[in-house]
């Protein structure tokens, strides 16, 4: 499938669909943030405007009069594709491309158009083509003739013979499967990789938001690392590790993940398993919210679904931070009344990627967090257990030290469990002289 950057002008439609309560978005946001998807792979926009729907049409999804009256705007305008933000079905794609004589892609083509364009590692790659590769099986029988030729990542804007992949569905069901197959290899070496991990253990901090809520320039503030960080919708498609030190001296890795966006689809979040496995994994996540977008507590809620269909229960299996990002762009009482919420709430963190305000207390939190979960232990060790003293100070918090004249060194340490179990197998013979019975406060 062809792979480079599209060139063209597009128009940018959101239906509007009647209101759902909670989870009804603002249309504005909604319609910005479509023009983002579109601009994020290099597309000029001729149009963008919302279409409200009162009833959703099988045939169409717009009602009759809406396709009548964008076919007479798309007469006016020189737009080669029509991006319609919203999950159509294989009829009601070929029935607007029908009436309106262009090429018509959905949501769904349009994210993994941008995948296909932004996946810089051959992990990335395999992930974005199984879900294209799936998503495009159902459009097998489609021809259109009447289009012009054009460049798409995974052939969602191509042309004639670029939007239909060349073979039949056994053997785009063969690629799959062997697709699946490299991914589970994926699979078992990141597993590796985390076991690995394990036995030098330093604790894994997974970095997860909305697509361009600052998660990789915050990342970037924190491990001083130079991964790809723009102002754009999916920048980040391949995870980035980096190590980082707490305020404690302990060390962490920092996971950087894709980010969600709402209504992403089903089978890019099946795809991209693999890849968010991390995050499972992780003893603690980082969620970056941009809290000055009008549609933050949305996003919130688009994160934790995408969460949950990772089998991941965000309200409680796994301590969460929320970092209030973007501060920077509120107005002065709005800035405050965060920076106030966020210091009620040992869970909240109010930080600018941007000029580094709450880094320091973001990694605070993130101590703090980590430390929760921790228990106090004591140690008498002789002066032949150097290497084992220099593990603990490695490994855990040494909060008291006392040296004798005969080289005996008792050892207050704050240690995680499993940590405390790797020492006692370590170090058989040193078993704690005395435990807390509560964590660590």
């Amino acid at each position: 499938m062809p792979a480079g950057p599209v060139c063209g002008r597009a128009a940018v439609l959101v239906p509007v669909l009647p209101r759902s309560g909670a989870a009804a978005r603002d249309p504005e946001a909604r319609l910005e943030e479509a023009r983002g998807l579109a601009l994020a792979i290099d597309l000029e926009i001729a149009l963008a405007r919302s279409v409200r729907v009162a009833r959703p049409q099988a045939a169409t999804l717009l009602g009759g009069g809406a396709v009548e009256d964008l076919k007479h705007r798309l007469e006016d305008i020189d737009a080669d594709v029509v991006i319609v933000d919203a999950a159509l079905s294989p009829i009601q794609q070929r029935n607007l491309e029908l009436a309106w004589r262009r090429k018509v892609i959905d949501r769904t083509g349009l994210i993994l158009e941008i995948f296909g364009a932004r996946a810089a590692t051959r992990e990335g790659s395999l992930q974005v083509e199984l879900a294209s590769l799936t998503y495009q099986r159902s459009r097998l029988v489609r021809s259109w003739t009447h289009l012009e030729r054009q460049r798409g990542g995974f052939g969602f804007l191509g042309g004639p013979g670029e939007t239909q992949i060349e073979a039949d569905r056994r053997q785009i069901d063969t690629r799959i499967a062997r697709i699946k197959a490299d991914l589970e290899d994926v699979r078992r070496t990141r597993g590796l990789h985390r076991r690995a991990r394990a036995r030098v253990p330093f604790p894994v901090i997974a970095f997860v938001g909305y697509t361009n809520a600052g998660k990789s320039t915050l990342f970037n503030r924190l491990t001083r690392a130079d991964v790809r960080a723009e102002n754009l919708l999916f920048a980040t498609l391949d995870p980035t590790m980096r190590e980082a030190v707490l305020p404690s001296g302990r060390k962490v890795i920092l996971s950087d993940t894709v980010g969600f966006v709402s209504d992403l689809p089903t089978d890019l979040v099946a795809a991209f398993r693999a890849t968010l496995e991390e995050v499972l994994a992780a003893d603690l996540i980082i969620h970056v919210r941009d809290i000055a977008h009008p549609d933050t507590e949305a996003q919130k809620r688009d994160v934790i679904a995408v969460l949950a269909d990772l089998g991941l229960d965000a309200e409680g299996e796994l301590p969460i931070i929320e970092a209030l990002n973007k501060i920077d762009l509120l107005d002065a009482d709005a800035a405050e009344t965060v920076r106030t919420r966020a210091g009620r709430d040992s869970g909240l963190v109010a930080v600018s990627a941007l000029s580094g305000e709450g880094a320091d207390d973001l990694l605070a939190a993130i101590d703090d967090q980590l430390a929760a979960g921790r228990r106090v232990f004591h140690y008498r060790l002789g002066p032949a257990h150097g290497a084992d003293i220099a593990w603990l100070y490695e490994h855990g918090e040494v909060m008291d030290r006392h040296d004798s004249e005969d080289g005996e060194v008792r050892l207050t340490v704050r240690l995680d469990p499993a940590d405390a179990d790797r020492f006692g197998h370590r170090a058989q013979d040193l078993a704690p002289i005395a435990e807390d019975d509560r964590a660590a406060e």
